[in-house]
């Protein structure tokens, strides 16, 4: 199941996802007779929403057709954030060995280190598919792209453990963690010890540099979260072409890490890292005009423009 946030009539409606079609679940459960809560929150129908077993029920209706005669060209929809203001938005640095080692670094075994999490402020940063990316005015000319598989949580969890985490998961989606890889706050500064690392926070941060999209897939959809094939291209050009099979920290053990001193809670969006192919390791970054696509199998395509602030 692929569930997707869209304006229907000029207001955030939920619909059934595909590259050709939305069908909004309203119609779904309106040719079935089905009651369903008035909300415009993908949560409810997820694994690990209150009417999970109802929204399993009607994406199965929808692929026999049900609220076909209803469908919204996807080419032609709007689409929204599918999390509209997650309580966390929390991101991994440095999960793919290969990434690493294309920024200059020495990748460790598992065994001997743990995730890098950082955050980004939600209410600023998220931006819907479809949607420009502002390069900012202050610090236009080194602004990089990251595509990442993230985890959408669906039950609130603390503690877990590896192997029970998918159990919390409600389902996936992609993320483009936008950075701006050369932010320097007042450069005529005295440098201190911890800028770098401020420097490298903060280039994160800038207004829209986190679009996500274009749907959640539930976890039952994808069996196995470190099978799926991943790609970053920009204007057509593929920048990442990689798999999930090469992080540091699978999705489960990122999932138990966070989870040991985070309580983390329905709509919480944790974001797995990126692999190798960013622009900083090849002297390329975006520039208006550009178009990124960032790609993962089993849930799509989240493509967004780039314009100058």
């Amino acid at each position: 199941m692929r569930l997707c946030r869209f304006l229907l009539m000029g207001s955030p409606a939920v619909g059934f996802y595909s590259e050709e079609q939305i069908v909004p679940l309203s119609a779904v459960a309106s040719a079935t007779g089905t009651a369903i809560p008035e909300t415009d929150s993908l949560l409810p129908f997820l694994p690990g929403g209150s009417h999970a077993e109802v929204g399993t029920k009607l994406a199965k209706a929808a692929a026999d057709g049900s609220g076909a005669e209803a469908a919204v060209k996807t080419a032609e929809a709007t689409l929204l954030v599918p999390i509209a203001r997650p309580e966390k938005l929390l991101l991994l640095a440095g999960n793919y060995a290969k990434h690493i080692e294309e920024g200059g670094g020495k990748a460790e075994e598992r065994a001997n280190t743990f995730p890098y999490v950082f955050m980004k402020p939600p209410t600023t940063t998220l931006t819907h598919p479809g949607a420009p990316v502002k390069i900012p005015a202050v610090s236009p000319d080194h602004v990089d792209w990251e595509c990442e598989l993230a985890i959408v949580i669906g039950e609130r969890c603390q503690g877990v453990s590896e192997a029970d985490a998918h159990k919390y998961i409600a389902g996936y989606t992609v993320v483009n963690d936008i950075s701006d890889r050369k932010f320097r706050p007042n450069p005529g500064r005295v440098q201190r010890e911890k800028d770098t690392f401020f420097d490298w926070q903060h280039g994160k941060w800038h207004n829209t540099f986190c679009p996500m999209g274009p749907c959640i897939t539930s976890r039952e959809a994808i069996p196995d979260p470190q099978d799926l094939k991943l790609q970053l291209r920009v204007n057509g050009n593929i920048e990442q072409d990689s798999s999930t099979a090469e992080m540091v920290f699978p999705v489960a053990a990122v999932v138990e890490f966070v989870s040991s001193f985070v309580t983390l809670e329905p709509g919480d969006v944790i974001s797995t890292g990126t692999p190798a192919g960013v622009g900083s390791a090849k002297n390329k970054f975006l520039k208006p005009g550009d178009v990124t696509e960032a790609e993962i199998e089993g849930i799509g395509i989240l493509r967004n423009p780039f314009e100058a602030e």
